[in-house]
């Protein structure tokens, strides 16, 4: 790698959040109202995803416990992929396939969200949480690249990055957990 290939990237990152955000701010917006909407009313965040999406996840329920950029009161979010006894108990036991949709058994109740992050849009494990989901009345929503086509059917909020270059994609969806954050902070601070 040299500085222009440096360069490079920067350019081509840049212009992907552009684009998403032009293409997808309305999308967004309705994303973080319904998930302010559910946490006011006394229901929870449940996100989740593997590898690079698993520290999103992670990343995404820190910043709404904690405080992402006002003082206010922690907001329940949970990300599924914290606890390694259930994880590896439910992924030994059930199955890889089943570590978020257990989990989503576990702790989802009507009303609550389900918050997928996959990149490809075809991580089984996640797909798999979002149905069980959708069925047991929690509002879904995935975050994924353009790959997540299939997801559209599944959830009730899609924010899909229009790129199919993992690298980008992520790199977009970190901007896209941010936004999330000061959208709901905003609707939730007193």
């Amino acid at each position: 790698m040299d500085e222009n290939r440096v360069r490079a990237v920067g350019r081509e990152t840049a212009a992907l959040q552009q684009a998403f955000c032009e293409q997808h701010a309305g999308a967004v917006v309705a994303a973080g109202r319904r998930i302010a909407s559910a946490l006011r009313a006394g229901r929870k965040l449940l996100v989740f995803g593997n590898g690079g999406s698993a520290a999103d996840a992670q990343h995404f329920a820190a910043e709404l416990v904690g405080r992402y950029l006002l003082e206010r009161r922690g907001l329940a979010a949970l990300a599924l992929t914290t606890d390694p006894s259930v994880l590896t108990s439910v992924g030994n036991d059930l199955g890889f396939e089943e570590i978020f949709r257990r989990q989503v058994d576990a702790h989802g109740l009507p009303g609550d969200v389900a918050f997928g992050i996959t990149t490809s849009g075809r991580s089984p494990n996640v797909l798999a949480a979002l149905e069980l989901a959708r069925e047991r009345g929690l509002v879904t929503m995935a975050l994924t690249g353009a790959g997540g086509a299939p997801l559209a059917a599944r959830v009730d909020h899609l924010l899909a990055v229009p790129s199919a270059d993992t690298p980008r994609v992520q790199e977009v969806h970190g901007l896209v957990v941010h936004l999330l954050c000061e959208l709901v902070e905003q609707e939730c601070a007193p």
